[in-house]
């Protein structure tokens, strides 16, 4: 009886190291058809699930509630298991390296807490060669074992999209890769207890961590082509949505808007990609091109209101702008990497403290992260100038009575509205009077 069997027939266990956006679906959806063990370094964390909570928003309370999940921070629940998955982040370091920490921190917890005839599945986003050249030997060293004698390692990179409630984990086909056939198809056939929309099996590890990062490689230098777009027709007093909303009409346009790219994957792992070329002796052109325009986007938006304050005859340091959002995306609390936080670095080099305020995301997190206070929304007035940032629902859905509240008793000419996300009617506002600059 392979392991696929025991695990059906609930004779063994499935681990899921690591509980965030990625961890925490996957061991809820495991869960209705097999035995699991959450784990988590944070203690906190586990605490809040036990008390069923879901934080990141994904799927949902009641889920955290009603699961069977076993939630732990206690890493020796882990010899428990036969079939671990590591889904820790893959952060970069301040000089845009990979930061491989997490992952190889896991790995060690792992790895002296395995027993012969595991399995590990690595999710994590990682360059080409990290789980054969660096995972692997810490599993080895850590348990004793030998890996494809005693243990076996496969690869399926994670491709949840925070936020995103119509593809879900369920919905997206999953690679899976692994280090022989026979670890592969029993990799695959676990997986398919969750996975609906099938699985893509690969020749080799390399190829499925290949695939992750040109996955958001691809997304961010398309993303980077209409920021750049974005900056000239700026320049040349033409609407870029209009552009692209044109543009779009042709059945073969990709669908690109320009934006802040943040968060843990698109505005990540295209690093990885240029970490590992340039040790190879390729200097990356495209790629590396394409994260200096999106890193560049807060700077340009804050520039942007600087002059469209100058532009109403505002006094700089005197203004108040209201920022709506600091998550990296919309209708998620997740403000890991945010480049919002890029616009309001740039705001404090002319002197203005902007207010926050975002209804999704973490107030604590926030304010550890990146030292912002958050208002409530209702307490927002007197503004000269507000920065819609993030397209979440509750911004969106906002009626203009609200948001005329929120602005000084002034002429509706000397207000400032600016969209980052395109989220209104442009026309209308214009003809209301108001200073309106969309990106």
């Amino acid at each position: 009886m392979g392991l696929y069997e025991k695990i059906v027939n609930k004779e063994e266990k499935i681990s899921v190291i690591g509980l965030g956006y990625v961890g925490m679906p996957l061991a809820i959806a495991f869960a209705k058809y097999a035995q699991v063990i959450g784990f988590d370094v944070d203690k906190k964390k586990i605490e809040i699930y036990k008390s069923g909570i879901d934080p990141t928003k994904e799927i949902g309370n009641e889920a955290i509630k009603n699961t069977t999940v076993e939630f732990t921070s206690d890493e020796t629940k882990l010899k428990e298991a036969k079939f671990h998955i590591v889904a820790v982040p893959t952060p970069i370091n301040i000089d845009k390296t990979p930061d491989l920490t997490p992952v190889e921190s896991a790995s060690v917890i792992v790895g002296r807490n395995m027993a012969r005839g595991s399995y590990v599945v690595y999710e994590s986003t990682v360059y080409p060669g990290v789980t054969e050249d660096i995972c692997i030997p810490i599993l080895e060293r850590e348990s004793g074992l030998k890996c494809g004698v005693d243990f076996k390692v496969g690869y399926s990179p994670e491709r949840i999209n925070p936020g995103d409630k119509k593809h879900t984990l369920e919905t997206i086909k999953k690679i899976v890769s692994a280090i022989d056939d026979e670890s592969l198809d029993e990799i695959a056939k676990i997986y398919s207890l969750v996975i609906k929309a099938g699985v893509h099996k690969t020749s080799s590890i390399k190829v499925a961590e290949a695939a992750k990062v040109v996955e958001n490689s691809q997304r961010d230098i398309n993303i980077a082509f209409m920021n750049e777009l974005a900056m000239v027709f700026d320049r040349m007093g033409i609407d870029t949505k209009e552009v692209i909303d044109a543009m779009n009409t042709k059945w073969n346009a990709l669908g690109f808007y320009p934006g802040l790219v943040g968060g843990h994957c698109i505005g990540v792992d295209p690093y990885y990609f240029i970490y590992q070329a340039e040790k190879l002796g390729y200097h990356s052109q495209i790629i590396l091109s394409g994260r200096k325009i999106n890193d560049g986007m807060g700077e340009f938006i804050a520039n942007t209101i600087i002059k469209k304050l100058i532009h109403v005859n505002k006094v700089v340091k005197k203004s108040k702008v209201v920022i709506f959002g600091i998550t990296y995306k919309e209708n998620c609390p997740d403000t890991r990497n945010s480049k919002v936080v890029d616009i309001i670095k740039g705001l404090n080099e002319y002197g203005i403290e902007p207010i926050v305020v975002d209804p999704q995301a973490n107030r604590e997190d926030t304010k550890q992260e990146y030292g912002i206070e958050l208002m409530d929304i209702d307490d927002v007035k007197d503004a000269d100038c507000l920065v819609f940032a993030v397209a979440h629902d509750e911004f969106k859905n906002m009626a203009w009575e609200q948001i005329e509240k929120f602005f000084k008793n002034i002429d509706n000419s000397e207000k400032v509205i600016i969209d980052v996300k395109g989220i209104f009617d442009k026309n209308k506002i214009e003809k209301l009077g108001y200073c309106y600059w969309r990106l």
